[in-house]
């Protein structure tokens, strides 16, 4: 009798209801937002890093951003598979520790990547912005100062319109400073988020205990 009274309160109870339809629904989760996210920025800097590539063959591949985009979606796969991943509380198992740690390491990865790829892109954008361009044998060569006979000479191979080349590569490196910088953003608030969700209560933990510990021995 007092088992099966044990069992119909624990199927009655709300909160007990409430607390594990939370953490099975996949889909009702916050970080699945940014996981969604996330993986729409990483793809548009990749397809975006892509085009630069095709506009020019002599870009280099700082100035074409895609592998910070590929790093920002296999982030995002990570965050899927953290989601559909059964909880436990306190990480209590090896796959949900594992890929939380990982989600947390390939985050800040992508953070750095992220805005290295808007340094660069600022970088060539503000150079861009000064360069005196000319048309030579289907290609464009590019200078600081075209008075300057020592100056440094920027080639733009297989192009035969400069002034198409500059602006249209100038609404490339725009977008993807645009697409770089929200997408570091939220690469650091799921690091904060991941961070703060175990972390923060791990070292709460550690400094209270002794107090518990001490305050059960007194009781004895």
């Amino acid at each position: 009798m007092k088992k099966k009274k044990k069992q119909k309160k624990a199927k009655g109870d709300p909160k007990s209801g409430q607390e594990e339809e939370s953490h099975t629904c996949c889909g009702c989760r916050f970080p699945l937002l940014f996981a969604l996210l996330q993986l729409a920025l990483g793809t548009s800097v990749t397809v975006l890093g892509f085009l630069m590539a095709g506009i020019s063959s002599s870009l280099l591949v700082r100035d074409t951003p895609y592998w910070a985009g590929i790093i920002v979606c296999v982030v995002a796969l990570v965050g899927f598979v953290m989601l559909c991943v059964s909880y436990q509380p306190d990480e209590k198992t090896c796959a949900q520790f594992t890929v939380k740690l990982l989600y947390f390491l390939l985050s800040a990865l992508a953070l750095v990547a992220c805005v290295l790829a808007v340094a660069f892109a600022a970088h060539h954008y503000l150079q861009l912005t000064k360069f005196t361009c000319d048309t030579v044998r289907e290609s464009c060569q590019c200078k600081l100062d075209p008075a300057d006979p020592l100056g440094r000479t920027f080639m733009y191979q297989d192009t035969a319109d400069c002034g198409s080349l500059t602006s249209l590569l100038s609404l490339y490196l725009l977008l993807q400073m645009a697409l770089n910088l929200v997408a570091a953003l939220v690469c650091l608030l799921m690091c904060f988020v991941v961070w703060k969700h175990r972390y923060q209560v791990f070292y709460v933990g550690v400094r209270f205990q002794p107090l518990t510990a001490a305050q059960s021995a007194g009781q004895q």
